[in-house]
């Protein structure tokens, strides 16, 4: 039987049902229970139920969620929904008294109520998945906080850095991906319960009292808006999202850097996968993956967002189709950050030492330092790299002739600033990648993570 049979004297199409009916929702069930458990003790508390009824309510979902927490649930193709099951089980186990459980309710507010729980409990698993892969990060940088390698713009190589500052980049990313979502989480907790359909109840509902069984901090402050808007919905999907794009450029730098031609770093067997036809291959599919799942978690933000833009208040049945959507983009995320943080912790880093190169700005600082305008600066190492390079030659092989053809305001102790580590002992911005600022960094990071 449907919660809304009793205005019809027909019952569902086949068809109707097929298409209609979405079992994507089951994955609520035990929120539902609990905003239920919240729903009934509030309904006891100003006397719309009686307490015999409460109790035997309170004891019938009780025995539900131990069901859903140990999987014996048993779901009905009868089921339309979340909802329904719940109510239809209830009433299977405790009777009459189960039938006064929606009373001041709609599934509006209810699956509105359900979401936002199911939310605020992912939002805490995100971060803290995030702050044990961020741990991670960190600790690589630490192991690796004084081996150089040269940092890239456009692809080219540009200065030298520590391994370890490089890292940190993406542990600071996942820093800020951790606090979206417990940003999010504050968001989250406005109780919709009591916004009934559209417009609330003329019943003497305590929305106060819900909201406080469920820990929610406040109560909406507009019923269309409680039960019509999923805009918290695609914002955690945005945060998914983004953690992922972010998790993507990891995942393309370690397959770079996993290439014979870098040769950066090596993923032990356990974390790599061969060739069916050539014998000699590693694959790094865990970040291969990572890239591609990417695009499955921006289509899910898509997704949401189209959804939403030519809904008219309050509820509509379209935004059934959004648990498909914040479900898949919670899971790619989760694992994604599971697979990577195994990855991660177990690579070995050896990358060769960076080329002189990349100590050019040193160059042009250092005359800099000695009132040279550095756009004249610019230009006089831009001709020492030419000179260099017209004849097979690098920067560290640079002779004082060479310095002094470039500028003469260059001096012979300029060569010992085309060593990479003392480009890098030089560094003075704070944040820049020195060793002292990837120690900083660590420090910062290792509290960060646990705020």
């Amino acid at each position: 039987m449907t919660l809304w049979g009793g205005r019809f004297e027909e019952a569902p199409a086949d068809v109707l049902w097929r298409f209609t009916v979405s079992h994507a929702d089951r994955r609520l069930l035990e929120f539902d229970v609990e905003g239920s458990l919240a729903h009934a003790g509030m309904l006891a508390d100003v006397g719309l139920i009686s307490r015999d009824d409460h109790d035997a309510i309170r004891d019938g979902l009780l025995r539900i969620l131990a069901d859903a927490r140990d999987g014996t649930f048993e779901w009905l193709d009868a089921d339309e929904d979340v909802h329904s099951a719940v109510e239809r089980r209830l009433v299977e186990l405790v009777g009459e008294p189960g039938k006064r459980l929606h009373t001041g309710r709609s599934r509006n507010d209810q699956v509105a109520l359900d979401i936002r729980l199911y939310l605020r409990a992912a939002c805490d698993a995100q971060a803290d998945r995030l702050t044990r892969f961020g741990a991670v990060l960190v600790d690589q940088a630490a192991a690796h906080a004084t081996t150089l390698i040269p940092s890239y713009t456009h692809m080219q190589q540009a200065q030298a850095v520590p391994l370890g500052h490089h890292l940190l980049a993406y542990a600071w990313m996942a820093v800020r991906s951790r606090q979206r979502f417990g940003q999010l989480r504050e968001r989250l907790s406005v109780s919709p319960l009591g916004a009934g359909a559209s417009g609330g109840s003329s019943l003497p509902l305590d929305p106060i009292d819900s909201a406080r069984r469920l820990g929610f901090d406040v109560v909406f402050a507009n019923s269309m808006d409680a039960v019509g808007s999923r805009d918290l919905v695609a914002e955690f999907a945005w945060c998914c999202a983004q953690t992922m794009v972010d998790l993507s450029r990891l995942s393309e730098e370690l397959i770079l850097w996993a290439t014979s031609e870098f040769g950066w770093v090596s993923f032990s067997d356990a974390f790599t996968t061969g060739s069916s036809a050539l014998p000699q291959k590693k694959n790094p599919d865990i970040a291969e993956l990572a890239r591609g799942k990417s695009a499955a978690a921006i289509a899910d933000l898509m997704g949401l967002l189209t959804l939403q833009k030519g809904l008219p208040l309050t509820y509509n049945r379209d935004l059934q189709e959004d648990k498909e959507h914040v479900f898949r983009a919670d899971d790619t995320l989760a694992g994604t950050l599971e697979a990577l943080t195994g990855m991660v912790a177990d690579a070995r880093f050896d990358p060769p030492a960076p080329s002189s190169w990349v100590t050019a700005l040193d160059l042009a600082e250092a005359l800099v330092t000695r009132g040279v305008p550095f756009r004249e600066a610019h230009h006089a190492v831009g001709r020492l790299v030419a000179a260099l390079s017209s004849t097979g030659r690098v920067l560290s092989e640079a002779t004082s002739d060479d310095l002094a053809v470039a500028d003469e305001r260059f001096v012979a102790a300029d060569l010992a600033l085309t060593e990479p580590s003392t480009s890098v002992d030089n560094r003075r911005t704070m944040g820049g990648g020195s060793v002292e600022s990837v120690h900083q960094q660590i420090e910062a990071l290792r509290y960060a993570l646990t705020q």
